[in-house]
């Protein structure tokens, strides 16, 4: 039985859907928070409620309590953990929200993680945001991440070390997956895909940071599931005593091919039959100009290799959000 935290998130939906297409049985928690449309989590929700196999639990992973109380008894073969609260620029305005989901949640992920008898392996997401400033591409998980450039990327790091630590201490094999801009249907209205869809759609201007001059590894949500799922099933093994080698590992998961903004923003008029009206603004407090996932580790250890591109991705998102809004 899995454990998948952020249940009703644009990842965690996804994820939901494989494994119940696989007819395996899922127990969901989430928050159901407001930090984005409660609306769409609840309308994703309510897919995954329609499969006998799946059971749900609002709850907030930091609240100790009631994370005992509903699952203490329950007995899992893997955690997903997914949960947390997302968005570098929002870790600006309301910091406090990420020292409670993303740190005091995920010690609550680890300490039930513990108290599994029967636990083979916890998956947890962590991002590309904590390689910060770093100006070596592409990102290799063997680089320093010492230099965040936001609080979001400060508490993903650290959720890292917490992991090791446990993995060091108790044994529970464990893989945080360093996330790559991912999109795709049933994505997050805060990221830039969806506001640019909506703003074009709407006859709105679009804002592009950084006057355009920006490159991001754009992962289409499909190939995430794949490569977590994956993840899930070759938990890493621990060392002899001898090599002290905690079962703890982390993998970037992206697509290997930054693209240009511009590019992404070319593709989204095309998919839409509709030009944007661009407003240029400089870069954004915390945000990064590239991003570029070296996949070396993830495609070695787990045979991980992305299959879908822009041009397929982006009409994929925008027929999606189309028909989902009734337009």
């Amino acid at each position: 039985m899995n454990l998948l935290t952020g249940a009703a998130g644009f990842i965690g939906f996804h994820v939901a859907q494989r494994l119940l297409a696989q007819g395996e049985r899922v127990v969901g928690v989430d928050n159901l928070n407001q930090y984005y449309s409660k609306t769409l989590k609840e309308d994703r929700l309510r897919q995954l409620l329609e499969h006998p196999n799946f059971t749900f639990h609002q709850i907030n992973i930091a609240d100790r309590a009631a994370m005992q109380e509903a699952l203490g008894d329950l007995k899992f073969t893997a955690i997903i953990h997914l949960a947390a609260q997302a968005g570098v620029r929002y870790s600006i305005e309301n910091p406090f929200a990420y020292v409670e989901a993303n740190l005091v949640g995920h010690m609550a992920v680890l300490e039930l993680a513990r108290q599994q008898a029967n636990l083979k392996h916890m998956v947890y997401a962590s991002s590309s945001s904590v390689y910060g400033g770093n100006t070596k591409l592409p990102f290799s998980e063997t680089d320093a991440v010492d230099n965040p450039v936001s609080l979001y990327a400060a508490t993903k790091k650290a959720d890292e070390l917490m992991s090791q630590s446990y993995a060091h201490l108790y044994g529970i094999p464990q893989t945080g997956l360093r996330f790559f801009t991912v999109y795709g249907p049933w994505g997050r209205p805060d990221m830039a895909l969806w506001l640019f869809t909506e703003a074009i759609l709407a006859g709105r201007p679009i804002k592009v940071f950084n006057h355009g001059d920006m490159r991001r590894d754009f992962t289409y949500v499909d190939d995430i599931v794949s490569g977590i799922l994956a993840a899930r099933d070759k938990p890493p093994s621990a060392g002899s005593k001898d090599e002290k080698i905690a079962p703890h590992r982390i993998f970037n998961i992206g697509n290997n091919n930054p693209e240009q903004l511009l590019r992404l923003i070319e593709i989204l008029e095309d998919s839409l039959g509709r030009k944007a009206e661009r407003i240029l603004e400089p870069m954004q407090p915390g945000d990064v100009k590239e991003t570029y996932a070296d996949l070396t580790a993830i495609e070695r250890e787990l045979g991980f290799r992305p299959t879908t591109a822009i041009e397929q991705g982006i009409p994929k998102f925008t027929t999606w959000y189309k028909d989902y809004h009734n337009l």
